[in-house]
């Protein structure tokens, strides 16, 4: 099992893991740490906190294939690198490691994460204005009002397939589904398509063999996208993308789409998977449905300090030597944004148990120039989300013992690898109202329009091709069958 950050034993020097802990062995050439394999995954809170006792707010560290990297521990640090751009480059084609084959591009599962590609996050100064002012104006063109409404929808749908079973599986049934669905009407992309995109995004985290063709069927998929999208535009992320004054190349479009999805996808997921075990674990925030200590914004907030749905950022890369929490590097080291391990400095949280749901100075979305713009978005979709659950089935409990979660960790990510509830049995929403009574004669009044139909009267399914007698069912229709099976 893999404790929550503020469970770990503690000692005068900080937190570390017990004797006999995988991440003790967890070395590699020259003694640095692995920050993959077994030890890492066991339990990686542990790893940073025992890395910090030895090394301080920055170590050595192992990436897949033994590629050498810093992993950035402090908090101050973490700022210091993220918003120094001058120093600290986002562009990969500064470091090292490709002049001395230290890495083959064809065959590394690092390449999606450390690769060089024509998007916002691998470019500085006036390239990463010009491509961030078309990230931002796409994402800023959508209503938050609107989004809630889709959001609504897509929840309440979701959880109609469980509701009647008094029982669920929220990470598998809920948590996992609701960003994609989110993310694919914000993103204009096929409803077909979906579901092996979002399978392929998981794919590009766990830093696998199968990484490099995950990270080509996502590349491939969002280029077949911005061909539709160049015939039929709409309002999505993809055509305002395309039609921003920045003058994107199709190229830098689908390197965009495929940052949004990657990060909207993978953090918004395991946030709410993250909040929803604070929700049947946490007494403070159990007691708030009662006026208590904790709001549902407050415990998101909470656990972007604890829990980070991304722990570790890729990369910075050093244009010059320079000194960093006491280590000296070198021009062209790779350092990485130790996300959790900053969230959890004593420099910054004297006690890790004390809470901070007030505060949003942590460093969950990074810092700086390359802060991520989604954030809000992101809020959103796990407020709106978890609310709607909760208001559906206020009285979820944990159907196992807490000790016996787990999560399943790679370098840059962990997730809950389940939430089994159960709750009172409710019957799904589409059948908690009466049938609409007959519509009514249209008016004969000339000039005068006919009511409009109620707009939730019909929900109605992601966008796509209209079914006609005989068609296949839709994307969406198969997924709600599917789940209501399961």
């Amino acid at each position: 099992m893999t404790l929550p950050a503020h469970e770990h034993a503690t000692h005068e020097g900080g937190l570390v893991p017990p004797l006999g802990c995988p991440a003790h062995a967890a070395t590699g050439p020259g003694g640095a740490a692995r920050l993959y394999g077994p030890a890492a995954e066991t339990d990686p809170m542990g790893l940073y906190e025992e890395l910090r006792a030895t090394h301080g707010p920055v170590a050595p560290v192992l990436l897949d294939g033994d590629v050498r990297a810093w992993l950035v521990l402090g908090y101050n640090e973490n700022r210091d690198v993220a918003t120094r751009s001058t120093q600290f480059s986002r562009d990969p084609r500064v470091w090292h490691g490709w002049s001395t084959g230290e890495i083959d591009p064809a065959t590394s599962p690092l390449m999606p994460m450390i690769g060089w590609r024509p998007d916002c996050v691998c470019a500085d100064g006036e390239e990463h204005q010009r491509l961030r002012s078309a990230v931002t104006a796409s994402l800023d063109q959508f209503d938050h009002r609107g989004i809630r409404r889709r959001i609504n929808r897509f929840a309440h749908e979701l959880i109609d397939t469980f509701c009647e079973a008094g029982e669920a599986e929220l990470v598998d049934r809920f948590t996992e589904h609701l960003p994609m669905l989110t993310l694919i009407h914000l993103l204009g992309m096929s409803d077909e398509a979906a579901p092996k995109l979002v399978q392929a995004a998981r794919d590009l985290f766990k830093a696998t063999e199968t990484s490099l063709a995950s990270n080509a069927f996502v590349v491939a998929s969002l280029e077949q996208l911005v061909l539709d999208k160049r015939e039929h535009p709409g309002q999505d992320i993809a055509s305002a993308l395309m039609a921003h004054p920045a003058g994107l190349t199709d190229e830098e479009v689908v390197h965009h789409l495929r940052l949004i999805l990657l990060a909207g996808y993978e953090t918004t997921a395991n946030l709410m998977s993250n909040v929803l075990r604070m929700v049947v674990t946490d007494p403070r925030f159990r007691g708030s449905l009662a006026g208590g200590q904790m709001t549902l914004p407050e415990a998101v907030e909470q656990v972007l300090w604890d829990e980070p749905p991304l722990m570790v950022c890729p990369s910075r890369y050093a244009n010059g030597d320079t000194t960093l929490g006491g280590q000296q590097i070198r021009a062209g080291d790779m350092l990485l944004l130790g996300l959790a391990a900053g969230n959890m400095d004593r420099a910054v949280r004297p006690d890790p148990a004390a809470p901070v749901h007030h505060n949003r100075a942590h460093l969950s979305f990074s810092a700086g120039s390359h802060e991520c713009p989604g954030q809000d978005v992101g809020r959103i979709i796990a407020d709106t989300g978890i609310d709607i659950l909760l208001t559906r089935l206020p009285d979820i409990v944990l159907a196992v013992p807490e000790e016996s979660l787990s999560w399943r960790s790679s370098t840059w990510a962990k997730h809950l690898t389940a939430l089994p509830v159960t709750f009172a049995p409710r019957a799904p929403r589409t059948q908690q109202f009466e049938a609409p009574l007959p519509a009514a004669p249209p008016p004969q009044t000339a000039g005068i329009p006919s009511p409009a139909a109620a707009p939730e009267a019909a929900p109605a399914a992601v966008p796509g091709p209209a079914a006609g007698p005989g068609a296949r069912p839709s994307w969406w229709e198969r997924l709600l069958r599917m789940l209501r099976l399961g």
